[in-house]
């Protein structure tokens, strides 16, 4: 046809879809964060992670070697995980009290995605979701964008205060608690062998179920911590996760879920409907460091450098930070939860940290009981990095604080 011209169709609006979205985007903080936790310029001071200089690469090695020495062809694994992987689990587990088959294990891709299963798998919209304040959980969206509500509960030394817990109960249908009693994420706080005995008689009188969080349980610097909530778990209250990402490295991927037949069952079948399951090498490397015994090895290891990371971080703080902030010594874990002295700007400490090249955690994207507070990560950054990034954040609050006074 004579002067017919194509017409340029426009492309889609996709800021709309974006905007659709049933998820929810992150905290500006924290995506700023999830951006620069790869940028090695930055003295990484709120990480959650092994340091590279502690990564057991060799010994990475010798498993890698006897992993593909033995390979054959492998696939897409059984909807729990790979079965070896879970008789190590059990056994694992067992050595910390808790009696558990294979079947009432499945392999999780780190133990968020274990939180994402149990968020769309067994909760109901408007569920409430019960958690520590502050708490790590704060910092994601993964029961909020499910339709969850969360509902902070107090802390003191002891760790989660299930006082008053039962009859928040009574006025709440779908409830679930979630805690981190092992050097609690932000404020390393280790619940004690009391408090857990009261907290798990409160939710059996409840029939409240539990999340129990354990993934740093291993990251103990003093001395070991008390038996996990799952080993004394009677009735099923309990579902126990646990993950290597802490302890060994996130880059396999690899978590757990304990818990009662029928619920492994159901998430088991919510992951293969996700991604069809773990990475199946990724699980037989995992299954060789559990079986092998080189787990533990590489702990007494790991312990002995968080010692002196955390030493340092110590003596760092005392000379740089003594009149600005007060913490406390936790018994293992990553983190130091730091008080400031006076009121700060989160957003700007933040910020001003940023520019000066530091990395750091503000307390209030783990909520509004985190205000005022930083969480200090003496897990990843070197111990030189420690010292340089701490004297260079005592200057930046100290000006913080100046300023606010004027």
């Amino acid at each position: 046809m004579q002067g017919w011209k194509k017409r340029i169709w426009p492309p889609p609006d996709w800021n709309e879809y974006v905007k659709a979205g049933w998820h929810k985007p992150s905290q500006a903080a924290v995506h700023q964060i999830n951006q620069d936790e790869s940028d090695s310029s930055l003295i990484q001071l709120g990480k959650g992670e092994l340091s590279p200089e502690i990564f057991p690469l060799e010994l990475m090695k010798q498993v890698m070697e006897r992993v593909t020495a033995r390979l054959t062809r492998f696939g897409y694994e059984e909807p729990r995980g790979y079965l070896p992987l879970r008789e190590a689990v059990s056994e694992y587990v067992k050595r910390q009290g808790i009696e558990a088959s294979a079947s009432s294990i499945l392999i999780v891709s780190g133990a968020l995605q274990a939180l994402q299963l149990i968020s769309v798998g067994l909760l109901h919209r408007g569920s409430t979701v019960y958690l520590e304040q502050p708490s790590y959980l704060n910092s994601l969206h993964v029961f909020q964008s499910a339709g969850m509500k969360l509902a902070g509960l107090p802390m003191d030394e002891e760790g989660l205060v299930p006082a008053g817990m039962a009859a928040r109960r009574r006025q709440e249908s779908g409830a679930i608690l979630y805690t981190n009693p092992c050097f609690h994420n932000p404020t390393g706080i280790l619940m004690t062998e009391k408090r857990r005995q009261e907290l798990m008689r409160v939710c059996e009188e409840e029939r409240l179920p539990v999340i129990e969080d354990d993934i740093y349980r291993e990251l103990w610097t003093a001395q070991p911590p008390p038996p996990p909530l799952k080993a004394r778990d009677r009735h099923g209250h309990v579902l126990y996760l646990g993950s290597l990402s802490k302890s060994l490295t996130p880059g396999l991927r690899i978590g757990w879920v304990v818990g009662p037949e029928p619920v492994i069952a159901r998430l088991a079948d919510i992951k293969m409907q996700t991604d069809y399951g773990a990475s199946s090498l990724s699980q037989r490397v995992a299954a060789e460091w559990l079986a092998s015994g080189l787990y533990e090895q590489h702990m007494h290891y790991v312990r002995k450098e968080l010692a002196k990371r955390q030493a340092a971080a110590i003596c760092a703080l005392e000379k740089h930070m003594g009149q600005l902030a007060s913490w406390d010594v936790p018994g293992g874990g990553f983190f130091l939860w730091l008080k400031i002295r006076g009121k700060v700007s989160m957003t700007e400490l933040f910020a001003q940290a940023h520019r000066q090249g530091l990395l750091i955690n503000p307390g209030n994207i783990y909520g509004q009981a985190g205000e005022g507070y930083v969480r200090l990560s003496y897990g990843y950054a070197s111990l030189t990095e420690l010292e340089a990034g701490i004297e260079r954040l005592g200057r930046i609050v100290a000006r913080l604080l100046h300023k606010a006074e004027e």
